[in-house]
């Protein structure tokens, strides 16, 4: 017999509901830092699913465009509650970001530079590299298990740092890579550890390797069902501001803009950054290029997924030209940030509902999870590149001919030794460096 704990008790929809909500409002450090803290508390902490099953779920949203960390709540939500369940983790995931964005963007616009705010954001910036460097840490000690995948992930790495390839590319290179070797050597790509591999060390889990949901199995009733309501959910509200503000108008534009910003955001929201830049500033003038390097720092300093910054841009494009009678910078802004959010997200929930039944039935069957494998390790060596480049801005805020910020680099080594070392907990590593940031602000 195992000494290995008993299965956990039976999860309700309420606690689940508090638990997105308590994911929501301190899921910091972009998604990297959201899937590691995911990781601790849904499968080390509360075991409600196993390794493996986590990292199925995760491997399906690398695939998909938008935001993984924020699908991933939504499969999960959905694989332990049906469909109102992954609705709730994947609004709950989203909503406390879009609330906090909109206030934020309201006092940027209304007050300008606030010391108070820049103290903070000064070392919650170190922080957040730090958390996303202890991501690619965990996360690869947990997938890169041999030399090929390390290869995969060095290589991912380099086509993305040094050639710059575009993130599609990879993850396709890294799915056929995959294919191939969970062919010719299938030990090598079987991802998580086999049964029996880890022995006693293996704990029982609520939603465990070999568990199946009746919920889950694939009907393709179900995906009509759920395509045609996502069509409705569209078109609904394309066409009340088609018919309210004309085909031209500011709401019309950013809901048709950001509805193919969301197809295209394969590898998060950096990938997509250069479109939403060009649109937004150059074709349509909705913001400035400083307003846009501002929004991305609120986007980065706030929870949530960090393409969340369109809800920023939203907010600054309506609040600058007024949309309703009298005085209504806020409201056109807010609502602006409102209805981008829904169009952009509203893709990300479909993909989840729509082909969560599909994923599950190729649980376990190598000829699909090898692809997936392969995906995984390559996303680690991105995440590396990820983390050096919040480590490049961070340290040398005016270029690599700037002077290097040696206080920034402190209160970076000290919350990856926070991290990493003393296994702190993510939020009092950000409280701790924010107030730390303060201090060195108020005092130089």
């Amino acid at each position: 017999m195992s000494d290995s704990p008993e299965r956990p008790a039976p999860v309700s929809l309420l606690q689940a509901l508090r638990f997105w909500l308590k994911l929501g409002l301190i899921s910091f450090g972009g998604p990297a830092g959201q899937i590691s803290i995911m990781h601790q508390e849904l499968v080390e902490k509360r075991r409600w699913l196993s390794e493996r099953r986590f990292l199925h779920a995760l491997n399906y949203c690398m695939l998909l465009p938008g935001p993984e960390a924020q699908q991933l709540a939504t499969y999960i939500g959905w694989l332990m509650h049906r469909s109102w369940g992954g609705v709730i983790a994947g609004v709950l995931f989203v909503l406390p970001s879009l609330l906090i964005l909109i206030g934020l963007s309201w006092v940027y616009l209304a007050y300008g530079d606030v010391p108070l705010v820049a103290g903070l954001f000064y070392g919650l910036k170190p922080a957040v590299t730090a958390i996303v460097a202890q991501a690619a840490w965990r996360i690869g000690g947990r997938v890169l298990r041999n030399a090929w995948l390390w290869g995969i992930a060095l290589a991912a790495f380099v086509a993305i740092f040094a050639l710059q390839l575009p993130f599609p590319l990879i993850v396709l290179a890294a799915a056929l890579i995959g294919y191939l070797g969970g062919r010719l050597a299938p030990q090598h790509f079987t991802g998580a550890a086999a049964h029996g591999e880890v022995g006693a060390a293996r704990v029982a889990a609520l939603i465990d390797d070999d568990t199946r949901l009746a919920h889950t199995r694939f009907r393709p009733a179900r995906l009509g069902l759920i395509l045609l309501l996502g069509a409705l959910l569209w078109l609904l509200p394309m066409g009340l501001l088609t018919l309210a503000f004309g085909w031209q108008g500011t709401l019309t534009q950013m809901g048709w803009f950001f509805t193919k910003a969301a197809l295209l955001t394969f590898g998060g929201a950096y990938a997509v950054l250069p479109y939403v830049y060009q649109g937004a500033i150059e074709q349509y003038g909705w913001l400035t290029p400083r307003q846009m390097i501002d929004g991305l720092a609120l986007g980065e300093t706030t929870p949530g997924p960090l393409i969340m910054v369109v809800a920023f841009v939203a907010f600054v494009g309506a609040y600058g030209q007024p949309l309703f009678a009298g005085d209504s910078a806020f409201a056109s802004g807010a609502l602006a940030a409102a209805l981008v959010t829904w169009f952009t997200f509203l893709p990300s929930f479909l993909f989840i509902l729509a082909g969560g039944p599909l994923v599950e039935s190729t649980h376990g069957r190598l000829q699909f999870t090898a692809p997936l494998t392969g995906i995984t390790a390559a996303v680690v060596g991105v995440i590396v590149n990820l983390a050096l480049f919040f480590a490049y801005h961070v340290l040398w805020p005016e270029g690599f001919g700037g002077t290097f910020d040696w206080l920034s680099a402190a209160i970076t080594l000290g919350a990856g030794v926070a991290l990493l070392g003393l296994r702190r907990g993510v939020i009092e590593t950000l409280l701790a460096c924010a107030l730390l940031g303060l201090a060195v602000q108020l005092l130089a």
